[in-house]
């Protein structure tokens, strides 16, 4: 995986401010992440209807035990995110607001929420990254090793200060793909 540049940055960032500069800050894993996913799922839910093709609570506040940024975030599945048209006037309607657009990845747009903290990311349902996504949340949900070197790898970079919190998620990058590689080969292995 590459580092994004900050031109990449500025161009898919629609709305907010998009500079950090400052550490992350991370929190013990708290019971209620679940609950406000929960809320968020049902919002979304009723929002879209039978247009929501998967929602699904992934990232670290998804892993009961790890500690985290505290922001929920979520996996919704679309028949195909290129077309706005589907979801994303419904979602602003009632509160969310389309923070980046990625034509150029899969047409990935995430959203912030109306009242709690999350990122929404929306993915066409042929999408590689729902796999990605789900294999790693379960993955580390079942390998305390796996969660604890995630674990110790966040709060290690968290202490540094970043310019854009995606470059806080680069720096995780090779970490990250050692851990989805275990997640793939255990997956293969179990459907043999």
């Amino acid at each position: 995986m590459t580092e994004l540049t900050d031109e990449y940055i500025k161009k898919v960032v629609v709305s907010g401010n998009i500079e950090h500069n400052q550490t992350i800050l991370l929190k013990p894993y708290d019971d209620k992440w679940p609950v406000l996913f929960e809320r968020e799922k049902n919002r979304i839910s009723k929002i879209l209807k039978e247009r929501a093709l998967m929602i699904e609570h992934i990232g670290s506040t998804s892993v009961p035990g790890l500690t985290a940024k505290p922001i929920i975030d979520i996996l919704l599945v679309v028949e195909d995110a290129g077309k706005e048209e589907l979801y994303v006037n419904d979602l602003c309607e009632h509160g969310y607001i389309l923070r980046i657009k990625e034509p150029d990845f899969e047409n990935h747009h995430m959203f912030k929420g109306p009242d709690t903290d999350i990122n929404l990311h929306v993915f066409s349902k042929d999408s590689k990254e729902i796999e990605k996504y789900l294999l790693f949340r379960n993955y580390l949900r079942l390998h305390d090793d796996a969660r604890e070197l995630y674990e110790n790898t966040k709060k290690e970079l968290a202490k540094k200060t970043w310019k854009y919190v995606q470059n806080y998620a680069d720096a995780k990058s090779e970490v990250v793909q050692k851990i989805l590689s275990d997640a793939i080969q255990e997956n293969k292995t179990n459907q043999e």
